[in-house]
């Protein structure tokens, strides 16, 4: 949904494509490969590699590229952020009481003991350890509104209150055998928490390409979970990382043909699902409801039908100029969607995407 609503906005707003980011330093991605049955012929690294280039099947991948959290420009950000911002105190590598894993070793948290994730041994033992701390109090609040690309949206308070409510001293080393290695801080074994690294990724991509406001497409529910982790981590020089929030779409009720049958929309039915309806969830933050899918393919059609040969550049620059600080209530103003529509043909050609063509 996030590479959809990134994709769309981008060619919207004249900019290259960027990559698809993805996610690979996973606790179970490390669990499957350990008990692959050719984990000795194929590496962690290179096991991820095929993982993500299987997504894309029986289409090539983009050719923006993939970019993952363990990239060597990811990694060399990273630990460059890192020694600044141990530096300038921010982070600290401290000493303090976790919970191991008797047979692995694997850390299981500072605080009571359950079972390891790793192994699934239900025996844990309390230590002292070194780990890499951030300590939120000392630093700037961890999420504020203006930490959101979303003009004329209604601020998040909830997510602002549960950011001030996690732990005062958050621990963003894990014990991984794949991710950003903290080797060279002293912490043999352990990575950068991957909620840490998702930011630095989406930074090191945006340095890449000049981009001084790149932003993070996130869930509320993820936000929720990694904003905390990411604040350190959300500004380089001028380069500033904001999120934008999207809901979810029912893609089981959207993937009816009876839908479109009945709406005569059949024309539009990989436009609807792969392009509007990313866009309907970048404004609805919420989630839109299944309930919701016959009035927005009703509302596509009739922009669809309205859309002109050529946009006019006035509305295409006030258009533009919405999109590009946050503000998504044009994809219910049938002008201005009829204005995108016929840009974005005139884009990719008068018959847009081909069937089976990723969006």
């Amino acid at each position: 949904m996030g590479i959809r609503i990134a994709e769309s906005l981008n060619r919207l707003l004249g900019l290259d494509p960027v990559p698809h980011l993805w996610n690979t330093v996973a606790l179970a991605g490390d669990v499957r490969h350990r008990d692959a049955a050719d984990r000795d012929v194929i590496g962690r690294q290179e096991r991820e590699r095929r993982a993500l280039v299987a997504k894309y099947a029986p289409g090539p991948v983009p050719g923006s590229g993939l970019l993952t959290d363990t990239a060597p420009a990811v990694v060399s950000l990273a630990l460059e952020m890192i020694h600044t911002l141990l530096a300038d105190g921010a982070l600290a590598v401290r000493e303090m009481a976790v919970r191991l894993c008797v047979r692995c070793g694997h850390m299981t948290g500072t605080a009571a003991a359950h079972s390891c994730h790793s192994c699934g041994k239900s025996v844990t033992r309390c230590a002292r350890r070194a780990l890499l701390v951030f300590d939120r109090v000392e630093h700037r609040p961890v999420l504020q509104r203006g930490d959101f690309h979303a003009a004329g949206a209604r601020t998040p308070a909830h997510l602002l209150n549960m950011a001030r409510n996690v732990p005062r001293s958050l621990v963003l080393s894990r014990t991984r055998d794949h991710g950003v290695c903290l080797a060279s801080l002293g912490l043999e074994g352990m990575v950068l928490d991957p909620r840490a690294g998702l930011h630095i990724a989406v930074l090191a991509a945006a340095i890449e390409r000049g981009a001084a406001h790149p932003v993070m497409t996130v869930t509320e529910n993820a936000a929720a979970n990694v904003a905390a982790y990411g604040a350190p981590f959300r500004q380089y020089g001028t380069t500033r990382l904001r999120y934008t929030l999207h809901g979810r779409v029912p893609y089981d009720a959207a993937a009816n043909p009876r839908l479109y049958e009945v709406h005569r929309a059949e024309a539009v039915q990989e436009l609807f699902t792969g392009w509007y309806l990313p866009l309907c969830a970048a404004r609805e933050r919420s989630g839109v409801s299944a309930a919701r899918l016959p009035g927005l393919l009703k509302f596509l059609r009739r922009a669809y039908l309205a859309r002109p040969a050529t946009p006019r550049g006035e509305v295409l620059a006030e258009l533009r100029q919405r999109a590009a600080v946050g503000d998504m209530s044009w994809v219910m103003d049938v002008r201005a969607l009829a204005c995108a529509l016929s840009d974005r043909e005139n884009v990719s050609g008068p018959a847009g995407p081909q069937e089976g063509e990723r969006p």
